[in-house]
């Protein structure tokens, strides 16, 4: 069963750290592109970052310099740490996976991250 399983979202104030993490199962392996994307209540998903499985990055205008993502191969896991929080950062962040052919895509469920002003 293919799988993405979130954790590390909560409630922090604004300047404040996060590290999200996402464990993929499954069919999911380290040649996939694993990222992470946003969505605040009543706007798009939108695409954070990106990483592939040779570990080249892609990150949203909004986040550069403030957030890095990474991964663990051998643990089939993708980071987000997220430093320098802001409250418009306040959203449902969805771990990502796509197979090298862009043929499958997975979504994890969502955790919550709110940045409190």
């Amino acid at each position: 069963q293919v799988q993405l399983v979130e954790s590390g979202g909560g409630l922090v104030q604004a300047g404040g750290s996060l590290r999200l993490s996402c464990v993929g199962s499954g069919s999911i392996g380290s040649n996939y592109a694993m990222g992470w994307y946003h969505q605040a209540p009543g706007k798009q998903r939108e695409l954070v970052a990106l990483i592939t499985s040779g570990g080249n990055t892609n990150y949203a205008d909004s986040v550069k310099g403030r957030f890095t993502i990474s991964r663990d191969n051998a643990k089939n896991t993708v980071y987000l740490q997220m430093n320098s929080l802001k409250p418009e950062d306040t959203a449902v962040f969805y771990c990502y996976a796509q197979s090298p052919t862009g043929r499958y895509k997975y979504w994890g469920q969502g955790t919550q991250v709110t940045v409190s002003s």
